[in-house]
């Protein structure tokens, strides 16, 4: 009996419930990871004689054993198969990449004098508090500037503020109210914090920190304090550009349902495109796209797109919508139970609403034209991997790929490195700089690269 007929003949004793499989190479590691509504009629249908793409075909050709894990209900195995995908990152299952994140705004009310500090990473502690995510282009990097600067707030470092003797610089610019050294009160200093916070929040409030700003203004113009004047004029347009941006990002439509993500979807022909466009407090944030190659979905449609959701919403560092809007498919149950399972949050799914047609509409547009223009412009993350397969007569796209050079300068200082890129894209944080041995003949690449490679070997990971 082969390997694959045992495998086939362990599969069809498998129970019909539901569940998750894990498939293991010659080395023991998990390299994929499925979910089942009926554990038997999936796992089997790896082994037996069935038509596969060139793909499954390669990774069944790896697989020497299985597991597998029954489940209650199929919600429970999109659950475990999230799990069992973080714990194990198989490398036939997708790998979702999220590197955009939107600005944040972030103080520390424990403080004694607080300074707002611009982010992109929420931190997990909950005393801080947190204003934004803002729009993209929304000038917020500016606005904090002139925010700091009006109100006269500190900008230093914790480090800096507890070892000052004497005031800055900005101290004698009126630009900082020097708390550091006493020169004013906790009381005043967070009465100018509330007015930055006012702009932060926009609306009303906001309105009410750009009046006080215009009367110090004036009394400044009126003191022929020019210079002084001129400065808070200048400080103001920053703020008020940066309120104005917010407004005009403001989703008429979703003026109930503040905090929403609008999903688009393209299916190519040999890619599928996803387009998020994500609403929070009633203004749009902006976009974010991922696409993936339809040989690298290993289920059902359906199945690929709750375990993506899962895992996107599991790993985000976003705060979470309190809507979902998309017309993907009808049952949206499963997908929302799980999601509340894997998140701890709840959230409202919305299927082909009319109320919301204009917006799938833009966002599925939106994922169209991202596949589109990379594809014209040949920049898809699979176009050079193709074309390297084919050059090289390799059985699958090459998934994981190291270069290395060495570097000697007058026979001395010998040193090697490492880039690196996963699925056509530079990965900064696998990149290492090796030093080597000084030999007596002095430049000698051959030797010098089979070093570099052995020792690289000795890591694994291969």
């Amino acid at each position: 009996m082969t390997e694959r007929e045992k495998l086939l003949h362990k599969a069809q004793l498998l129970t019909e419930e539901a569940g998750c499989y894990l498939m293991k190479d010659h080395e023991g590691q998990v390299i994929y990871v499925g979910k089942a509504k009926r554990l038997k009629q999936r796992v089997t249908s790896y082994f037996n004689q069935s038509i596969k793409s060139i793909k499954t075909e390669f990774m069944v050709n790896q697989v020497v054993d299985f597991e597998f894990f029954i489940t209650k209900s199929e919600v429970e195995s999109y659950v475990l198969e999230n799990n069992l995908i973080k714990k194990f990152v198989p490398k036939y299952n997708i790998r979702l990449r999220d590197d955009k994140r939107y600005p944040y705004i972030e103080l520390n009310p424990q403080e004694p004098f607080p300074r707002l500090e611009f982010t992109r990473k929420i931190t997990k502690d909950k005393k801080n508090k947190i204003f934004g995510p803002f729009p993209t282009g929304s000038g917020l990097t500016e606005a904090l500037r002139s925010m700091t600067k009006a109100f006269r707030l500190r900008d230093c470092s914790d480090h800096e503020f507890k070892s000052r003797k004497t005031p800055c610089l900005l101290f004698q610019m009126h630009q900082c109210s020097a708390p550091c050294v006493g020169e004013i009160s906790k009381e005043k200093y967070q009465e100018s914090l509330d007015y930055s916070l006012m702009i932060l929040q926009g609306g009303r409030k906001a309105q009410k920190a750009i009046e006080k700003l215009y009367q110090e203004m004036e009394t400044a113009s009126d003191e022929e304090a020019f210079e002084k004047a001129s400065m808070i004029h200048s400080q103001i347009k920053n703020l008020e550009y940066f309120l104005n941006q917010q407004e005009s990002q403001s989703v008429e439509s979703l003026k109930e349902e503040k905090n929403s993500d609008i999903w688009g979807l393209f299916i190519g022909e040999k890619e599928l495109d996803l387009s998020l466009y994500q609403v929070r407090k009633g203004n749009l944030l902006g976009q974010k796209t991922f696409h993936f190659l339809l040989e690298d979905l290993w289920q059902s449609q359906k199945d690929d797109l709750i375990t993506f959701f899962l895992q996107y919403y599991a790993q985000t560092l976003e705060p979470l919508p309190d809507h979902l809007i998309f017309d993907f498919f009808a049952d949206v149950e499963e997908l929302k139970e799980a999601l509340k399972k894997v998140t701890q949050h709840e959230m409202k799914i919305w299927y082909q609403k009319k109320k919301y047609h204009s917006l799938i509409e833009m966002a599925q547009r939106h994922a169209e034209e991202s596949q589109r223009m990379r594809i014209a412009e040949k920049e898809s993350l699979f176009f050079g991997l193709k074309k390297l397969k084919e050059l090289l007569n390799l059985k699958e796209l090459p998934r994981k790929i190291e270069c290395y050079d060495i570097a000697i300068w007058q026979g001395q200082s010998p040193a090697a490195s490492q880039v690196v890129s996963i699925d056509g894209k530079l990965d900064k944080k696998l990149y290492r700089y090796f030093h080597l041995q000084v030999r007596p003949e002095g430049n000698n690449d051959f030797a010098m690269m089979k070093e570099v490679v052995e020792r690289r070997i000795q890591h694994g990971d291969l």
